[in-house]
């Protein structure tokens, strides 16, 4: 991962722990242990679901920018047919306050994408990047093929 994609992941992830946190410190507040639990798992979530796609975009994007939206899609596919999975295997487990979980998966998205806005807007790297050579040999007009200048 390059020092700008790390800078703006840490931009997204760390409110996003600190909210998971404070949300864990409340659902043990309100909730006891299985808040607690409920709130860590959701915070888990939330961080992992984001972290992949922003590690298999920022790998993509090293090897070539027409591989970042294939990238980027197939991660998301992937990802949500995962979340139903664990979704519909933690419905019958016990242990952990799902209404804590649920808020606490939802602010921790919220808040992951805001933060993760926010780092874009005010980061200073170009997004688009001139391509074009400044080299004098490179824009001299040549003829049509199979003519001579």
């Amino acid at each position: 991962m390059q020092e700008h994609d790390a800078r703006t992941f840490r931009g997204a992830a760390i409110p996003t722990a600190i909210v998971g946190a404070i949300a864990m410190a409340v659902a043990l507040a309100l909730q006891g242990v299985p808040g607690l639990v409920g709130a860590a798992i959701g915070t888990a979530l939330v961080i992992a679901f984001f972290a992949v796609s922003f590690v298999v975009v920022s790998w993509a994007g090293r090897h070539g920018p027409h591989l970042m939206f294939p990238a980027a899609l197939a991660s998301y596919v992937l990802k949500i047919v995962l979340l139903g999975v664990a979704l519909a295997l933690l419905r019958d487990v016990g242990g952990f306050d799902r209404v804590a979980f649920g808020a606490t998966a939802i602010a921790g998205a919220l808040v992951w994408v805001g933060a993760h806005m926010r780092a874009m807007a005010t980061d200073r790297r170009p997004i688009i990047e001139d391509e074009w050579d400044t080299d004098e040999t490179e824009t001299t007009p040549t003829a049509p093929a199979g003519r001579r200048p």
